[in-house]
């Protein structure tokens, strides 16, 4: 559930906020709360507007996935940010604990995704594939412990469960993402995957703008990793 707390950064154009593991980012046939509109009714409260409040979804990230999410305030914001999108000119960098180490230790990963809409999970192909999207992505270790290894990500490409199909693929899987191969949930019912940081130039004063977003709080294996 949205907390102000949870603001990361916010101007009269742009709005980033922390997500928790669990929340929807957009309505959808569920009914529940979401993200977007939480967030809607506290400007609305906050800054006392008599009408209805503008807020557009940049970017989306998975339920069970915490981290950065950006939001527009403004049209003409969003219609740069969505064209920013397109030219792969908004720079996001994503935290994963995995249940192995990946080898090698850094590297390109490019696949094929193909989505499979029935039972909301997506494969990875080492080929093209009938029907699949091309994915890739960059990733590097970052940290270690006993059982797990901390992995850091550029995201180059935007697909269905990308980074979770992609690293469960070279025998990754995500700490937690039962869906793609973990062998234990976690305790919250999310997965280790967080949206660490996302860059981006400003898209109406044209200056960088760079906002990292805390790892979930009272999750020791987190802890660990984000004092390394």
């Amino acid at each position: 559930m949205f907390k102000p707390d949870d603001i990361l950064y916010e101007d009269n154009h742009l709005l980033v906020v922390n997500k928790h593991c669990g929340d929807l980012v957009q309505p959808d046939p569920s009914g529940e709360s979401a993200l977007e509109d939480q967030i809607k009714a506290y400007i609305k409260r906050r800054d006392a507007k008599p009408g209805a409040v503008f807020l557009g979804v940049v970017h989306r990230i998975d339920r069970p996935v915490s981290g950065a999410v950006l939001f527009a305030k403004t049209s003409k914001a969003l219609a740069r940010l969505n064209e920013m999108i397109r030219q792969g000119e908004i720079h996001k960098t994503y935290w994963a604990i995995t249940e192995n180490r990946p080898e090698p230790e850094e590297g390109e990963l490019r696949h094929y995704i193909l989505r499979d809409p029935k039972t909301n999970r997506s494969k990875a192909f080492q080929s093209p594939h009938a029907g699949a999207k091309e994915a890739l992505l960059r990733y590097r270790m970052i940290g270690s412990s006993t059982n797990y290894t901390l992995v850091e990500v550029d995201l180059l490409t935007g697909r269905h469960h990308q980074i979770r199909a992609q690293l469960s693929k070279i025998g990754c899987p995500i700490r937690g993402d039962l869906k793609y191969g973990a062998r234990r949930s976690n305790p919250d019912g999310g997965i280790s995957l967080h949206s660490r940081c996302v860059e981006f130039l400003h898209p109406v004063r044209k200056e960088p703008v760079r906002v990292v977003a805390p790892v979930p709080a009272g999750d020791n294996l987190w802890a660990f990793f984000s004092q390394e």
